[in-house]
Protein backbone atom coordinates (compact mmCIF):
# COMPACT_ATOMS: atom_id res chain seq x y z
CA UNK A 1 0.00 0.00 0.00
CA UNK A 2 1.27 3.48 -0.83
CA UNK A 3 1.90 6.07 1.86
CA UNK A 4 -0.94 8.24 0.56
CA UNK A 5 -3.42 5.35 0.60
CA UNK A 6 -2.39 4.35 4.12
CA UNK A 7 -2.66 7.91 5.38
CA UNK A 8 -6.09 8.35 3.80
CA UNK A 9 -7.33 5.23 5.60
CA UNK A 10 -5.75 6.26 8.89
CA UNK A 11 -7.32 9.72 8.78
CA UNK A 12 -10.73 8.29 7.90
CA UNK A 13 -10.51 5.94 10.90
CA UNK A 14 -9.31 8.77 13.14
CA UNK A 15 -12.17 11.10 12.22
CA UNK A 16 -14.70 8.36 12.96
CA UNK A 17 -13.49 8.28 16.58
CA UNK A 18 -12.60 11.82 17.69
CA UNK A 19 -11.39 12.47 21.21
CA UNK A 20 -14.17 14.44 22.90
CA UNK A 21 -13.41 14.86 26.61
CA UNK A 22 -12.62 18.48 27.44
CA UNK A 23 -11.48 20.59 30.36
CA UNK A 24 -10.97 24.24 31.25
CA UNK A 25 -7.38 25.38 31.74
CA UNK A 26 -5.83 28.76 32.54
CA UNK A 27 -4.48 30.54 29.47
CA UNK A 28 -0.94 30.31 30.82
CA UNK A 29 -1.18 26.51 30.81
CA UNK A 30 -2.76 26.13 27.35
CA UNK A 31 0.34 26.19 25.14
CA UNK A 32 0.27 23.16 22.83
CA UNK A 33 -3.28 22.19 23.81
CA UNK A 34 -6.11 21.76 21.29
CA UNK A 35 -9.00 24.19 21.46
CA UNK A 36 -12.29 22.38 22.07
CA UNK A 37 -14.64 25.10 20.84
CA UNK A 38 -14.72 28.09 18.54
CA UNK A 39 -13.85 31.39 20.22
CA UNK A 40 -15.22 34.75 19.11
CA UNK A 41 -14.11 38.26 19.92
CA UNK A 42 -15.84 39.87 22.87
CA UNK A 43 -14.51 43.35 22.12
CA UNK A 44 -13.18 45.44 19.28
CA UNK A 45 -9.41 45.46 18.87
CA UNK A 46 -8.16 48.09 19.17
CA UNK A 47 -11.05 49.19 21.40
CA UNK A 48 -10.62 52.82 20.28
CA UNK A 49 -8.81 54.70 17.55
CA UNK A 50 -5.15 55.13 18.47
CA UNK A 51 -2.01 56.64 17.06
CA UNK A 52 0.33 54.41 15.08
CA UNK A 53 3.22 56.84 15.59
CA UNK A 54 4.63 59.50 17.89
CA UNK A 55 3.34 62.75 16.41
CA UNK A 56 0.50 65.25 16.35
CA UNK A 57 -3.22 64.51 15.99
CA UNK A 58 -5.29 67.12 14.18
CA UNK A 59 -8.30 67.81 11.99
CA UNK A 60 -7.28 67.58 8.36
CA UNK A 61 -9.45 70.62 7.59
CA UNK A 62 -7.42 72.69 10.10
CA UNK A 63 -4.23 72.36 8.02
CA UNK A 64 -5.21 75.63 6.33
CA UNK A 65 -4.89 77.38 9.71
CA UNK A 66 -1.40 76.16 10.67
CA UNK A 67 0.69 76.65 12.67
CA UNK A 68 -1.59 74.97 15.23
CA UNK A 69 -1.23 75.37 18.98
CA UNK A 70 -0.95 72.17 21.06
CA UNK A 71 -4.06 71.91 23.22
CA UNK A 72 -3.20 68.65 25.05
CA UNK A 73 -0.61 65.89 25.37
CA UNK A 74 -1.81 62.30 25.30
CA UNK A 75 0.27 59.30 26.37
CA UNK A 76 -0.67 55.64 25.91
CA UNK A 77 -3.01 54.63 28.73
CA UNK A 78 -4.59 58.09 29.07
CA UNK A 79 -8.10 59.21 28.12
CA UNK A 80 -7.94 62.37 25.98
CA UNK A 81 -10.35 65.28 25.87
CA UNK A 82 -12.11 66.02 22.56
CA UNK A 83 -9.83 68.02 20.27
CA UNK A 84 -10.45 71.77 20.34
CA UNK A 85 -11.04 73.15 16.83
CA UNK A 86 -8.00 74.86 15.33
CA UNK A 87 -5.53 72.99 17.59
CA UNK A 88 -3.56 69.76 17.55
CA UNK A 89 -2.73 67.21 20.23
CA UNK A 90 0.70 65.80 20.98
CA UNK A 91 0.20 62.01 20.87
CA UNK A 92 2.45 59.00 21.36
CA UNK A 93 2.35 55.54 19.84
CA UNK A 94 -0.66 53.60 21.10
CA UNK A 95 -2.29 56.65 22.68
CA UNK A 96 -6.02 57.14 22.05
CA UNK A 97 -6.70 59.73 19.34
CA UNK A 98 -8.84 62.61 20.67
CA UNK A 99 -12.40 62.71 19.37
CA UNK A 100 -12.55 65.09 16.43
CA UNK A 101 -9.01 64.38 15.18
CA UNK A 102 -8.88 62.52 11.88
CA UNK A 103 -5.16 62.44 11.06
CA UNK A 104 -1.80 62.04 12.78
CA UNK A 105 1.43 63.44 11.37
CA UNK A 106 4.76 61.94 12.40
CA UNK A 107 6.77 64.16 14.73
CA UNK A 108 9.73 64.14 12.34
CA UNK A 109 7.46 65.62 9.65
CA UNK A 110 6.41 68.51 11.84
CA UNK A 111 8.06 71.79 12.79
CA UNK A 112 7.51 73.47 16.17
CA UNK A 113 8.04 77.24 16.39
CA UNK A 114 9.18 79.27 19.38
CA UNK A 115 5.61 79.57 20.68
CA UNK A 116 5.11 75.80 20.62
CA UNK A 117 2.87 75.89 17.55
CA UNK A 118 3.05 73.06 15.04
CA UNK A 119 3.34 73.19 11.26
CA UNK A 120 2.93 70.05 9.18
CA UNK A 121 5.65 69.38 6.61
CA UNK A 122 4.90 67.22 3.59
CA UNK A 123 1.71 65.57 2.44
CA UNK A 124 -0.85 64.29 4.92
CA UNK A 125 -4.02 62.45 4.01
CA UNK A 126 -7.12 62.18 6.14
CA UNK A 127 -6.81 59.05 8.29
CA UNK A 128 -3.02 58.76 8.04
CA UNK A 129 -1.26 57.03 10.96
CA UNK A 130 -4.47 56.24 12.85
CA UNK A 131 -5.39 52.69 13.78
CA UNK A 132 -9.19 52.80 13.70
CA UNK A 133 -11.34 51.05 16.28
CA UNK A 134 -11.77 47.37 15.37
CA UNK A 135 -9.01 47.57 12.78
CA UNK A 136 -7.66 44.14 13.85
CA UNK A 137 -10.93 42.45 14.79
CA UNK A 138 -14.53 43.37 15.44
CA UNK A 139 -16.58 42.19 18.38
CA UNK A 140 -18.37 38.96 17.48
CA UNK A 141 -15.93 37.96 14.74
CA UNK A 142 -14.30 34.52 14.80
CA UNK A 143 -10.99 34.43 16.66
CA UNK A 144 -9.89 30.78 16.60
CA UNK A 145 -11.62 27.64 15.33
CA UNK A 146 -12.22 24.51 17.35
CA UNK A 147 -9.31 22.14 16.73
CA UNK A 148 -6.70 24.91 16.73
CA UNK A 149 -3.43 23.84 18.35
CA UNK A 150 -2.68 26.73 20.64
CA UNK A 151 0.76 28.28 20.33
CA UNK A 152 2.27 31.42 21.88
CA UNK A 153 0.87 33.63 19.09
CA UNK A 154 -2.66 32.25 19.47
CA UNK A 155 -2.40 32.68 23.25
CA UNK A 156 -1.45 36.31 22.68
CA UNK A 157 -4.56 36.85 20.56
CA UNK A 158 -6.72 35.37 23.31
CA UNK A 159 -4.97 37.44 25.97
CA UNK A 160 -5.68 40.59 23.94
CA UNK A 161 -9.38 39.80 24.36
CA UNK A 162 -9.02 39.48 28.12
CA UNK A 163 -9.62 35.70 28.03
CA UNK A 164 -8.27 34.03 31.17
CA UNK A 165 -9.10 30.37 30.56
CA UNK A 166 -10.07 28.18 27.61
CA UNK A 167 -11.83 24.89 26.93
CA UNK A 168 -9.33 22.39 25.53
CA UNK A 169 -9.38 18.68 24.78
CA UNK A 170 -8.20 16.50 27.63
CA UNK A 171 -4.80 15.00 26.91
CA UNK A 172 -5.37 11.67 25.14
CA UNK A 173 -3.77 8.77 27.00
CA UNK A 174 -1.29 6.88 24.83
CA UNK A 175 0.34 3.65 25.98
CA UNK A 176 3.93 3.32 24.77
CA UNK A 177 6.11 0.22 24.64
CA UNK A 178 9.24 -1.08 22.95
CA UNK A 179 9.57 -4.72 21.98
CA UNK A 180 12.76 -6.77 21.72
CA UNK A 181 15.11 -8.99 23.74
CA UNK A 182 17.99 -6.81 22.58
CA UNK A 183 16.75 -3.67 24.35
CA UNK A 184 18.08 -2.31 27.63
CA UNK A 185 17.05 0.83 29.45
CA UNK A 186 19.11 3.98 29.84
CA UNK A 187 21.95 3.47 32.30
CA UNK A 188 21.67 -0.32 32.25
CA UNK A 189 24.79 -2.42 31.85
CA UNK A 190 24.58 -3.91 28.38
CA UNK A 191 24.72 -7.66 28.10
CA UNK A 192 26.22 -9.23 24.97
CA UNK A 193 23.94 -8.54 22.00
CA UNK A 194 22.04 -5.71 23.74
CA UNK A 195 21.55 -2.04 22.81
CA UNK A 196 20.01 0.85 24.70
CA UNK A 197 16.37 1.60 23.86
CA UNK A 198 16.28 5.01 22.14
CA UNK A 199 12.88 4.67 20.44
CA UNK A 200 10.88 4.96 23.64
CA UNK A 201 12.65 8.17 24.61
CA UNK A 202 12.11 9.71 21.16
CA UNK A 203 8.49 8.64 20.89
CA UNK A 204 7.58 9.69 24.44
CA UNK A 205 8.93 13.18 23.75
CA UNK A 206 7.11 13.42 20.41
CA UNK A 207 3.85 12.28 22.00
CA UNK A 208 4.18 14.77 24.83
CA UNK A 209 4.80 17.56 22.32
CA UNK A 210 1.51 16.61 20.68
CA UNK A 211 -0.20 17.05 24.04
CA UNK A 212 -0.62 13.35 24.87
CA UNK A 213 -0.42 11.78 28.31
CA UNK A 214 2.09 8.94 27.97
CA UNK A 215 1.61 5.66 29.80
CA UNK A 216 5.13 4.20 29.59
CA UNK A 217 4.99 0.41 29.62
CA UNK A 218 8.73 0.03 29.15
CA UNK A 219 10.73 -2.55 27.23
CA UNK A 220 9.03 -5.87 26.63
CA UNK A 221 11.01 -9.02 25.71
CA UNK A 222 10.11 -11.21 22.73
CA UNK A 223 7.92 -13.42 24.88
CA UNK A 224 4.31 -13.90 23.70
CA UNK A 225 3.01 -14.45 27.24
CA UNK A 226 4.64 -11.29 28.54
CA UNK A 227 3.54 -9.32 25.47
CA UNK A 228 -0.07 -10.41 25.90
CA UNK A 229 0.00 -9.22 29.52
CA UNK A 230 1.48 -5.83 28.55
CA UNK A 231 -0.98 -5.36 25.68
CA UNK A 232 -3.82 -6.15 28.08
CA UNK A 233 -2.48 -3.42 30.38
CA UNK A 234 -2.20 -1.05 27.41
CA UNK A 235 -5.94 -1.33 26.79
CA UNK A 236 -6.56 1.21 29.55
CA UNK A 237 -5.20 3.84 27.12
CA UNK A 238 -7.03 5.36 24.15
CA UNK A 239 -4.21 4.56 21.70
CA UNK A 240 -1.22 2.20 21.82
CA UNK A 241 2.11 3.06 20.18
CA UNK A 242 4.70 0.31 19.94
CA UNK A 243 8.10 0.07 18.31
CA UNK A 244 9.66 -3.14 17.07
CA UNK A 245 8.29 -6.62 16.60
CA UNK A 246 5.78 -5.86 13.82
CA UNK A 247 7.55 -7.56 10.90
CA UNK A 248 7.37 -11.28 10.07
CA UNK A 249 10.58 -12.59 11.65
CA UNK A 250 10.52 -15.42 14.14
CA UNK A 251 11.06 -12.92 16.97
CA UNK A 252 8.48 -10.37 15.79
CA UNK A 253 5.97 -11.27 18.45
CA UNK A 254 3.72 -8.21 18.31
CA UNK A 255 3.00 -8.73 14.63
CA UNK A 256 2.34 -12.42 15.19
CA UNK A 257 -0.07 -11.77 18.08
CA UNK A 258 -1.97 -9.13 16.11
CA UNK A 259 -2.30 -11.35 13.05
CA UNK A 260 -3.41 -14.24 15.26
CA UNK A 261 -6.21 -12.10 16.66
CA UNK A 262 -7.21 -10.98 13.16
CA UNK A 263 -7.21 -7.30 14.10
CA UNK A 264 -4.63 -5.96 11.62
CA UNK A 265 -6.06 -3.26 9.35
CA UNK A 266 -2.88 -1.89 7.75
CA UNK A 267 0.47 -3.59 7.33
CA UNK A 268 3.46 -3.39 5.01
CA UNK A 269 3.68 -0.05 3.22
CA UNK A 270 5.57 1.11 0.15
CA UNK A 271 7.73 3.46 2.23
CA UNK A 272 11.45 3.60 2.94
CA UNK A 273 12.34 3.58 5.74
CA UNK A 274 9.38 2.09 7.61
CA UNK A 275 7.94 -0.72 5.47
CA UNK A 276 6.62 -2.86 8.43
CA UNK A 277 4.37 -0.06 9.80
CA UNK A 278 1.20 -1.61 11.22
CA UNK A 279 -2.21 -0.35 12.29
CA UNK A 280 -4.27 -2.80 14.30
CA UNK A 281 -6.61 -3.06 17.28
CA UNK A 282 -6.05 -4.69 20.63
CA UNK A 283 -9.38 -5.33 22.30
CA UNK A 284 -10.81 -2.43 20.32
CA UNK A 285 -7.95 -0.04 21.18
CA UNK A 286 -6.07 1.26 18.10
CA UNK A 287 -2.41 0.27 17.95
CA UNK A 288 0.16 2.09 15.84
CA UNK A 289 2.96 -0.41 15.36
CA UNK A 290 6.18 1.31 14.33
CA UNK A 291 9.26 -0.54 13.09
CA UNK A 292 12.11 -1.13 15.52
CA UNK A 293 14.86 0.62 13.57
CA UNK A 294 15.16 4.15 15.00
CA UNK A 295 15.18 5.89 11.62
CA UNK A 296 12.10 3.94 10.53
CA UNK A 297 10.29 4.61 13.80
CA UNK A 298 10.94 8.35 13.49
CA UNK A 299 9.77 8.63 9.87
CA UNK A 300 6.61 6.56 10.32
CA UNK A 301 5.68 8.43 13.48
CA UNK A 302 6.03 11.81 11.76
CA UNK A 303 4.24 10.84 8.56
CA UNK A 304 1.56 8.44 9.82
CA UNK A 305 1.14 8.25 13.60
CA UNK A 306 1.31 11.99 14.21
CA UNK A 307 -1.39 12.88 11.62
CA UNK A 308 -3.61 10.09 12.95
CA UNK A 309 -3.40 11.42 16.51
CA UNK A 310 -3.93 15.03 15.43
CA UNK A 311 -6.97 14.04 13.37
CA UNK A 312 -8.50 12.34 16.43
CA UNK A 313 -7.91 15.61 18.29
CA UNK A 314 -9.98 17.43 15.66
CA UNK A 315 -7.05 19.40 14.26
CA UNK A 316 -7.74 20.54 10.69
CA UNK A 317 -4.16 20.66 9.39
CA UNK A 318 -2.65 17.34 10.39
CA UNK A 319 -0.01 16.73 7.74
CA UNK A 320 3.43 18.32 8.03
CA UNK A 321 4.11 21.34 5.85
CA UNK A 322 5.80 20.47 2.57
CA UNK A 323 7.81 23.09 0.71
CA UNK A 324 9.59 22.80 -2.65
CA UNK A 325 13.37 22.56 -2.35
CA UNK A 326 16.09 22.19 -4.97
CA UNK A 327 18.09 18.96 -4.68
CA UNK A 328 21.83 19.48 -4.63
CA UNK A 329 22.49 15.89 -5.66
CA UNK A 330 21.39 13.37 -8.27
CA UNK A 331 19.26 10.26 -7.66
CA UNK A 332 20.06 7.93 -10.56
CA UNK A 333 18.39 4.73 -9.35
CA UNK A 334 14.63 4.57 -8.92
CA UNK A 335 13.30 2.81 -5.86
CA UNK A 336 10.19 0.69 -5.54
CA UNK A 337 9.01 2.53 -2.44
CA UNK A 338 8.45 6.20 -1.67
CA UNK A 339 11.62 7.29 0.07
CA UNK A 340 12.32 9.89 2.74
CA UNK A 341 15.92 11.07 2.70
CA UNK A 342 17.59 12.91 5.55
CA UNK A 343 18.98 16.14 4.11
CA UNK A 344 20.60 19.36 5.22
CA UNK A 345 19.84 22.71 3.59
CA UNK A 346 22.94 24.54 2.41
CA UNK A 347 22.86 27.56 0.11
CA UNK A 348 19.20 26.97 -0.70
CA UNK A 349 19.79 23.36 -1.78
CA UNK A 350 19.24 20.01 -0.11
CA UNK A 351 22.45 18.13 0.62
CA UNK A 352 22.13 14.38 1.12
CA UNK A 353 23.57 13.16 4.40
CA UNK A 354 25.87 10.21 4.02
CA UNK A 355 24.25 7.75 6.41
CA UNK A 356 20.67 6.98 5.32
CA UNK A 357 20.45 3.68 7.19
CA UNK A 358 17.10 3.02 8.88
CA UNK A 359 19.07 1.82 11.90
CA UNK A 360 20.69 5.18 12.60
CA UNK A 361 19.29 8.20 14.42
CA UNK A 362 22.41 10.38 14.46
CA UNK A 363 22.02 11.56 10.86
CA UNK A 364 18.53 12.84 11.74
CA UNK A 365 20.12 15.18 14.30
CA UNK A 366 22.35 16.51 11.51
CA UNK A 367 19.42 16.95 9.11
CA UNK A 368 17.08 19.88 8.65
CA UNK A 369 14.33 17.55 7.48
CA UNK A 370 13.23 14.91 5.00
CA UNK A 371 13.24 15.05 1.20
CA UNK A 372 10.37 13.09 -0.33
CA UNK A 373 11.30 10.95 -3.36
CA UNK A 374 8.31 9.34 -5.11
CA UNK A 375 8.56 5.64 -5.92
CA UNK A 376 9.91 4.83 -9.37
CA UNK A 377 11.49 8.24 -9.95
CA UNK A 378 15.02 9.40 -10.63
CA UNK A 379 16.24 12.98 -10.76
CA UNK A 380 19.29 15.07 -11.57
CA UNK A 381 20.86 17.73 -9.38
CA UNK A 382 18.68 20.83 -9.61
CA UNK A 383 15.38 18.94 -9.50
CA UNK A 384 12.69 20.33 -7.19
CA UNK A 385 11.17 17.97 -4.60
CA UNK A 386 8.98 18.27 -1.52
CA UNK A 387 10.80 18.92 1.74
CA UNK A 388 9.43 18.37 5.25
CA UNK A 389 11.34 20.48 7.75
CA UNK A 390 11.95 19.31 11.28
CA UNK A 391 11.82 22.93 12.49
CA UNK A 392 8.23 23.47 11.39
CA UNK A 393 6.79 22.07 14.63
CA UNK A 394 7.11 18.48 13.42
CA UNK A 395 9.70 17.43 16.00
Amino acid sequence: MTVDEALEQLLALARQAPFSAREQVPLGQADGRVLAEELRATLDLPPWANSAMDGYALRHDDLAQQPLPVSQVVFAGQAPMPLQPGTCARVFTGAPVPAGADSVQLQENCEVDGQGRVSVLGALRRGDNIRVQGNEIRRGAALLAAGTRLDPIALGVLASQGIRQVAVLCRPKVALLSSGDELAGAGAVLEPGQIHDSNRVVLAALLERLGCEVLDLGQVPDDPTRLRAVLDEARQAQVIVSSGGVSVGDADCIGALLREAGEVQLWKLAIKPGKPFTFARVGGVPLLGLPGNPGSALVTFLLLARPYLLARMGVAQVQPLRVPVVAGFAWPKAGKRQEYLRVRLEGGRARLLENQSSATLLSATQADGLLEVPAGETFAAGAVLDFIGFAAGVV
